[in-house]
C-alpha cells in the first residue's frame, strides 16, 4: 500500500493514489470510504476516477470524487469536502497525487472541528510530516481555519434563539 498517514481513528491521508490492490487492502483493513481529490485529466493515475469509484463500490466501500485543481481551492470547495466526509462512514482514506491537497483538506476539516488556530494547524500538520512548500496553500489553510474558528466563536457567543433565526 502507498504510504498512509493516519490522522485519527476516522481519517487517513495517502501520499499517492491507490492501485486496485491498495483498495482491496484498504477494505481488508476496515476502511469504509475513499475520497479522491484528483482531477480526471491528471497524469500518472493508476486508476481514472470513474474506474476507482467502480472498484471501491465493488469492495463494498463508499466513494466520493471531489476534483480539486491546485489553483482552484476555495472556501466553498473546502466546505463541500467537509460536508461530504462527515456524511461518509468511517474510517475514510483521502487521497490526491502527493498528499498535499488531501492533507490540507483533511487537516482543515479536523482543525475547524477542534477550534484550532491557523498557525497551530500548520504546526500540527508539520509535526505529522506534511510538508507545505506552496506559500499560497499555506496561507489558504491558515486563513480558512482562522475564519472557521472566528465563526465558531461567534456562534458560541450568540443566544440560542438568535442561532435558530438565522
Amino acid at each position: 500500500m502507498t504510504q498512509i498517514k493516519i490522522l485519527n481513528g476516522r481519517f487517513a491521508v495517502s501520499t499517492a493514489p491507490p492501485s486496485e490492490g491498495d483498495l482491496r487492502a484498504l477494505a481488508e483493513d476496515g476502511y469504509k470510504a475513499v475520497v479522491n481529490l484528483r482531477c480526471q485529466d491528471e497524469a500518472d493515475q493508476p486508476l481514472a476516477p470513474d474506474r476507482e469509484g467502480e472498484v471501491v463500490a465493488s469492495l463494498g466501500l463508499e466513494y466520493c470524487h471531489l476534483p480539486v485543481a491546485g489553483g482552484t481551492i476555495s472556501d466553498e470547495l473546502v466546505d463541500e469536502f467537509r460536508a461530504s466526509v462527515e456524511a461518509l462512514p468511517k474510517p475514510v482514506l483521502v487521497h490526491c497525487a502527493s498528499g498535499k491537497r488531501a492533507g490540507a483538506f483533511t487537516i482543515m476539516h479536523l482543525a475547524s472541528q477542534q477550534g484550532m488556530s491557523g498557525d497551530a494547524t500548520l504546526q500540527k500538520a508539520a509535526d505529522m510530516g506534511f510538508v507545505c512548500d506552496e506559500p499560497a496553500l499555506e496561507n489558504f489553510v491558515r486563513n480558512y481555519v482562522d475564519r472557521a474558528q472566528d465563526l465558531c466563536t461567534q456562534n458560541r457567543s450568540q443566544p440560542a434563539y438568535e442561532k435558530t433565526i438565522r
